[in-house]
């Protein structure tokens, strides 16, 4: 098989290159790579050079990052037209060359408040048009290295070990599922594996299925940096409202999560450890 991967560069994008390449070749396609894998430009060269040799289309790229990122950036201009375009050039060039492909949203998506879930509901809506499938992820987190858009526990990771101390965004009494990167990678690539046998009105909620409170995460991450205070907001989560949506089960009857939320911090902590 020969997989392209838009959006090659991110924080799930770079470990399913790396977890695919055990099972093929693989396309990387970023912006971050370069000006040529700008996915926002209509009908790029490099794109349909890309498309044209794939057999398999994995649709990750988005202009997104963690709260943050979010909370700054996602009624601004740039934000809405980066991800309407990317979407609306990356889908045309998938439509005219017909590949299968498996589109990545957000549990967001049902939050109608957010503009970011309002974009990935958008790109549902593509995807579901073209037969694709259409998976939803629940908070993955992994090794990151655009850290302008790092995702939580990478902020409590780098906070800890730069200065033993964890002063929070929020009150942390939001409730998240956090389901490791390599487990998500994981479940892509079967999900490729089985596209024409998956039925397309079953909703593919990618998660941990397991409840952890974002207080109980930085408590988790500050174990592995002795002396580290943590420090609560008196806000609570903005960006998600503590909307707390129930994932959907039926991706347990193809797959199921391995990584413990306590093996993945000590992972992502180790790798901090001996990494800038």
């Amino acid at each position: 098989m020969k997989y392209l991967v838009l959006g090659s560069s991110g924080q799930i994008g770079a470990p399913l290159c790396a977890w695919l390449r055990r099972y093929g070749e693989v396309l990387e396609f970023d912006l971050e790579r370069g000006a040529k894998e700008d996915l926002r430009i209509y009908r790029n060269p490099y794109l349909e050079e890309c498309m044209a040799a794939c057999d398999f289309v994995f649709f990750l790229a988005f202009d997104v990052g963690g709260s943050r990122y979010l909370k700054i950036y996602q009624e601004t201009f740039e934000f809405l037209s980066n991800n309407a375009r990317l979407m609306e050039f990356g889908f045309e060039s998938i439509r005219s060359h017909n590949k299968p492909f498996l589109f990545v949203s957000s549990q967001m998506s049902a939050m109608s408040y957010s503009s970011y879930g309002t974009l990935k509901a958008l790109g549902e809506y593509y995807a579901k048009s073209l037969g694709g499938l259409v998976v939803r992820c629940w908070n993955v987190y992994g090794i990151e290295h655009d850290l302008a858009k790092s995702h939580v526990i990478t902020d409590f990771v780098l906070k800890a070990r730069n200065t033993r101390m964890i002063d929070m965004i929020t009150d942390g009494q939001e409730d998240r599922q956090m389901l490791y990167a390599d487990d998500c990678c994981k479940c892509m690539h079967l999900l490729s594996q089985k596209y024409e046998s998956i039925p397309r009105d079953v909703p593919l909620h990618i998660s941990s299925f397991e409840w952890t409170k974002i207080l109980d995460i930085a408590n988790l991450v500050a174990e592995h940096f002795p002396g580290t205070k943590v420090i609560p907001a008196n806000s609570a989560d903005e960006v998600q409202r503590n909307m707390r949506n129930e994932p959907e089960t039926a991706i347990l009857k193809y797959w199921k999560p391995e990584t413990l939320l306590t093996e993945g911090i000590r992972k992502i902590a180790d790798y901090y450890l001996t990494h800038v």
